[in-house]
């Protein structure tokens, strides 16, 4: 068993979110990476995809993702399911919190990107 407290370590802001590490192999698991994501009103991720499966819940505010051709809003209390290959770009109409779950070595691709980015709140 872990139990897992938050650390200033654990905490990486780009210039689009703040996201805190929570459980990742580094940190007691051996499969799964969880985090918090937070993003203020009016940003904007770039467009990415990620190899593996990520799973959104949507904790206070709203985001809106774009995929597929296709964009949907979604606000607190719902779970946003992306799937593995899926080019998306994830923006705020407002500040928003949600916690994400994928496997431990996902990594994401950027278009136009020679290689695949890490994500450091992930190991």
């Amino acid at each position: 068993m872990h139990v897992i407290d938050p650390a200033p370590e654990n905490i990486t802001a780009t210039p689009n979110a703040t996201m805190t590490g929570l459980a990742a192999p580094n940190r007691g698991s051996a499969e799964l990476s969880t985090w918090d994501v937070a993003m203020s009103a009016g940003a904007t991720g770039p467009e990415h995809s990620a190899d593996r499966e990520q799973v959104w819940l949507l904790l206070a505010g709203s985001l809106e993702v774009t995929s597929g051709g296709r964009t949907e809003r979604v606000a607190a209390g719902r779970t946003l399911v992306l799937p593995a290959g899926a080019l998306r770009r994830i923006a705020a109409p407002e500040d928003f919190r949600a916690y994400v779950a994928m496997r431990a070595d996902g990594v994401v691709s950027v278009p136009g990107e020679e290689h695949p980015r890490e994500l450091p709140w992930t190991r």
